[in-house]
């Protein structure tokens, strides 16, 4: 067990468009099949993206098993999601380097990578699709349902 279900999970990757999002989608499915009563919610690194819905191959894969992330928008880590989440996953081990410095000394929230929930995945970073075809953002989807399943599990 993690801890008690927290209340607040942040899922982050670079641009907020493909991974974080599919990994907050995925992860809100698993709590609501389970019942548990959480917020999550996405964001990126970079700023660059800030604002924009989530790549179109990222919404079509979502779509595919049942979940419309067409609503979401891309943003921004900042000082205040430091003490809103309980829990901040990077989907890669540049994130999580990039996550730890941005963090504001006291913060309250548990840092570590996405898969590390994933027995035997430890370590591992979240499948980037982004420079890829369709058939990357499928990869994707698998590594962060398993993650999403495995995080449900623990409460």
């Amino acid at each position: 067990m993690l801890k008690p279900t927290p209340s607040a999970i942040l899922f982050v990757c670079l641009g907020n468009i493909c991974r974080s999002p599919l990994a907050e989608a995925a992860f809100r499915h698993e709590a609501s099949l389970a019942g548990l009563d959480v917020t999550a919610d996405s964001a990126g690194t970079g700023d660059w993206h800030v604002g924009r819905p989530p790549d179109p191959r990222a919404q079509a894969t979502a779509l595919r098993h049942g979940i419309d992330i067409s609503t979401y928008r891309a943003r921004q880590i900042g000082p205040a999601d430091f003490q809103r989440f309980d829990m901040i996953f990077a989907l890669d081990g540049d994130n999580l380097a990039n996550i730890r410095r941005l963090a504001p000394a006291g913060h309250r929230a548990h840092l570590r990578l996405l898969l590390d929930m994933v027995p035997g995945r430890e370590g591992q970073a979240v499948a980037d699709p982004y420079f890829g075809d369709e058939a990357g953002f499928d990869v994707t989807w698998r590594d962060v349902q398993a993650a999403a399943r495995a995080l449900v599990s623990r409460f």
